[in-house]
């Protein structure tokens, strides 16, 4: 009988986290399918975090670390009658990194949750790592569709995102290059990232849905410096637009070599978000000049209400402007999850705080009508809880100084 209880038992763990070894448990007040996390009377409630916080990607995951402090701020820096203590790992917007932190992280028993990372290449391997220790994972920047794909692996059941899906922005990135633009010809660069790649997938997809050609996909590695080779074969194709929503470095050696190619002349050339940093300015020089980059709006008008108070709190805590405009989905990630700590927390007669760690994933997983800064927050049973605006950037001066969402690069579009 005793076996039969523990088969019956063991089989449940499995259908509920799918990866790992589950197992119901009774803390204090608290029992939970996978388990239970107990913060004693006057101890810290840790939540971790895994970011790029350092190299060329550096101002992505410190501008997403910056808006979780901000909302954490909104808290007084305390949850469920505890002190909050953010640990941040640096998972460097690889794979690798994004396994080293997060196994770092799941190493640690006493981390309720996990927010982060900024990269999609972090989370593939780093999300199922937390859910096998039963940590719930909310990215903030992570837009690949295959992390809330609804045939995602087991192991991605306790992912969820503040951030849009990148179905939405291939679809809105090929309408402009088709419909604004009127270009007939695609060509599209990838550097291997679940981001990147996934993304340039989606937006090929629907330009050929709406009549166009892509006349070629190229992929790059973030650390190639020459592109010529490249660039000169996919000018033969004369291609009305190149699109390589990629990184800095890469981003930054495609358009200062560009002018070198001959049959360039008339192509647009267009990057995504993760060049949309100061950084981006002072690697790329004088060939960022005109860049356009395709992305999510920001702004009071995109975002929702009380998104103004927040960024002036950002920049007179930190003293400059926002590197990224993700802050507003790391600011939104930081105050669903402290209110699901509300929400699930029980405190026993003795000041400890217990907290079931499925409860607070289905906690979470059930939010809907958040008003958040960076819009209105609803998530699906896939984990996808954010959505997406649309607009055209252009850089307008090549000093990094003057990086500034919205001024340079300048919204063109809408």
């Amino acid at each position: 009988m005793k076996f039969l209880i523990k088969l019956l038992w063991a089989t449940a763990a499995l259908a509920v986290g799918g990866t790992g070894v589950f197992a119901a448990e009774t803390l204090g007040p608290v029992t939970d399918d996978i388990g239970v996390v107990k913060i004693r009377k006057g101890a810290p409630m840790f939540i971790g975090g895994y970011w790029t916080l350092s190299g060329p990607d550096v101002g992505l995951g410190l501008d997403q670390k910056r808006g979780v402090e901000l909302a954490f701020d909104d808290w007084d820096n305390k949850v469920a009658g505890h002190d909050i203590r953010l640990l941040a790992e640096d998972s460097q917007c690889n794979a690798e990194g994004g396994q080293t932190a997060t196994t770092k992280l799941a190493s640690n028993r006493n981390i309720v949750a996990v927010l982060g990372p900024d990269c999609s290449s972090s989370a593939t391997p780093g999300a199922p790592i937390l859910w096998k220790a039963g940590m719930v994972n909310i990215g903030t920047s992570t837009t690949a569709p295959a992390l809330t794909a609804v045939d995602r692996k087991p192991g991605y059941h306790g992912y969820l995102r503040t951030i849009y899906n990148d179905l939405a922005q291939g679809k809105a990135d090929a309408t402009y290059f088709r419909e604004e633009l009127k270009c007939d010809s695609l060509v599209t660069i990838h550097d291997g990232s679940p981001y990147a790649e996934q993304l340039v997938r989606v937006a090929e997809r629907e330009f050929a849905e709406m009549g166009g050609t892509v006349v070629a996909t190229e992929a790059v590695t973030p650390t190639d410096v020459d592109m010529r080779p490249m660039l000169t074969s996919v000018a033969t194709h004369k291609p009305c637009v190149i699109y390589f929503p990629i990184f800095v470095a890469a981003t930054a050696q495609i358009v200062r070599q560009a002018d070198e190619i001959d049959g360039l002349e008339n192509t647009y050339l267009i990057a995504g978000p993760g060049a949309m940093t100061g950084g981006f300015l002072e690697a790329a020089g004088a060939g960022a000049m005109g860049l356009r980059l395709t992305a999510a709006d920001v702004g009071e008008e995109a975002f929702a209400g009380g998104y103004g108070e927040v960024l002036a709190r950002y920049k007179e805590k930190y003293g400059e402007n926002p590197p990224q405009a993700y802050h507003a989905h790391a600011y939104d990630a930081g105050q669903i999850l402290l209110k699901a700590i509300e929400a699930t927390a029980v405190t026993d007669d003795k000041g400890d705080t217990y907290i079931g760690r499925m409860a607070l994933r289905d906690a979470l997983f059930a939010t809907k009508g958040h008003n958040g800064i960076s819009g209105p927050i609803a998530c699906d049973q896939n984990g996808d809880c954010g959505g997406f605006a649309f607009a055209v950037f252009e850089i307008t001066n090549t000093d990094p100084d003057t990086f500034e969402i919205g001024v340079n690069p300048k919204k063109i579009y809408p």
